[in-house]
């Protein structure tokens, strides 16, 4: 990924709410998604956000004297899923990416940039959709503090399984509970053991759980039997979200054995509207490294590119919010903090060995990250783990604490990245809300 004219912190834009240095979504950034007006009926549509608005694109594909290029990409965003755009490629998607940007600098003129002003819609007055048919879901298993810590819980003398530190561990999960930003979770029910019983019993989770990751979005896609190499895979990504794999511990610790996570894991994962693109991230990069004395990766898992620049410093920000504390107005708690940069594997180490034994992707493929978390006390990705396993429930404000979620119950994650030089860019929040178990 090189650097251009877009990553230069110095440019800006004229819409005055894209300049604020707080604001997630200054020039440098344009990320995706799909939106109508709230409380209308109107077709989903895609969308980039610019500062406190979003670019209709629908309305930008009359725009005289843009490339052919681009206009194929905008009458592909105008879509109800973004999986046409995804599949046009890099070259396309970098091409639409630097001509919205020159629409939006400051200093712009012209009708192409009348025809943008007139297609923006505040934020505020937006509703989302999942941006894209996700066809086949994956999710990773690449942290090692999140594995050492969950691992200290279940069999404190060995943590790690022996095949961590070699393939980035994952398990398929299910497309048809995956919502966005807003989604409300209900409680489920399942099979799990209570302490000390003989048998188990059929009732709602006790121990429900959520988990900060990113949601990886696969633009193009591969056929059967082939397979990329690390430097492939990371040019077939299209961009990044925020993701909670929503867990209830009760039913997994139950059902793990022998073939991984089932009911645990399938009632709802949410994701963040927007994605940011592999483009926008392009500064964050960092040197993706392992410890002389860790195995090192097997050929097909290596590449120096990666080496150089495989790992993303994404920041990352869970807050809980209780119904106690929306009734009184008080500001949701954050609980952890940690970064991306700290994962084990890289996202193209990840693609590149789910398809290293032929497996196709498609255009609009999402895969998870795995939980995310870092070294420090407070810088787990999950509350079982800041809880350790409910032995030291969690102060969240106001006198309550958590153990595992209640009903009622608001996750939020937060991401963005910044680096001395360059501006920052954010992905927006990813909220979910805890409701009741069924009768």
């Amino acid at each position: 990924m090189q650097l251009d004219h877009t990553h230069d912190v110095g440019r800006t834009s004229w819409l005055a709410s894209a300049n604020d240095p707080a604001c997630d979504f200054p020039i440098q950034n344009l990320p995706f998604a799909v939106f109508r007006r709230a409380g209308s009926d109107e077709a989903f549509r895609g969308g980039v956000a610019i500062g406190d608005q979003v670019i209709d694109t629908a309305k930008l594909a009359q725009i005289a004297g843009l490339p052919d290029d681009v206009i194929r990409a905008i009458q592909a965003c105008a879509k109800p899923r973004l999986n046409d755009f995804l599949a046009l490629g890099r070259p396309v998607w970098t091409a639409l990416r630097h001509a919205l940007f020159a629409l939006l600098e400051r200093g712009a003129s012209g009708p192409g940039v009348d025809s943008v002003k007139a297609a923006l819609i505040p934020l505020a007055e937006v509703k989302y959709a999942v941006p894209l048919t996700i066809g086949d879901y994956t999710d990773f298993y690449t942290s090692v503090h999140h594995a050492v810590n969950i691992g200290n819980l279940i069999r404190p003398d060995d943590p790690l399984t022996p095949n961590f530190r070699w393939i980035p561990i994952a398990y398929h999960g299910r497309v048809s509970s995956i919502g966005v930003s807003g989604q409300r979770v209900q409680r489920p029910h399942g099979q799990f053991i209570r302490a000390g019983a003989q048998t188990p019993v059929y009732a709602p989770c006790a121990r429900l759980d959520y988990e900060l990751e990113l949601g990886v979005y696969v633009g193009c896609g591969t056929q059967a039997g082939t397979s990329l190499s690390v430097d492939e895979a990371d040019a077939h990504i299209f961009g990044i979200c925020l993701l909670n794999d929503w867990s209830a511990r009760d039913i997994q610790w139950w059902e793990m054995a022998p073939l991984g996570p089932f009911l645990a894991k399938n009632f709802a994962t949410t994701l963040s509207p927007w994605i940011v693109t592999m483009d926008a991230l392009a500064p964050y990069r960092a040197n993706w490294n392992r410890a002389a004395d860790e195995p090192q990766p097997l050929d097909y898992l290596e590449s120096e590119r990666n080496r150089e620049a495989g790992a993303i410093d994404i920041r990352l920000q869970v807050s809980l919010q209780s119904a106690r504390a929306r009734a009184a107005k008080r500001a949701p708690t954050r609980i952890s903090e940690t970064t991306f940069a700290h994962q084990y594997w890289s996202i193209a180490q990840m693609l590149a060995h789910h398809t290293s034994g032929g497996c196709p992707m498609n255009a609009g493929d999402l895969f998870g990250s795995g939980t995310i978390s870092g070294p420090g006390d407070a810088e787990a990705g999950a509350l079982i783990e800041l809880s350790r396993g409910g032995q030291t429930p969690v102060d969240i404000g106001a006198g309550e604490k958590r153990s595992y979620l209640e009903d009622g119950d608001v996750v939020i994650l937060r991401g963005w990245c910044e680096r001395m030089g360059f501006a920052r860019i954010g992905f927006g929040e990813c909220r979910g809300e805890v409701t009741p178990a069924r009768e």
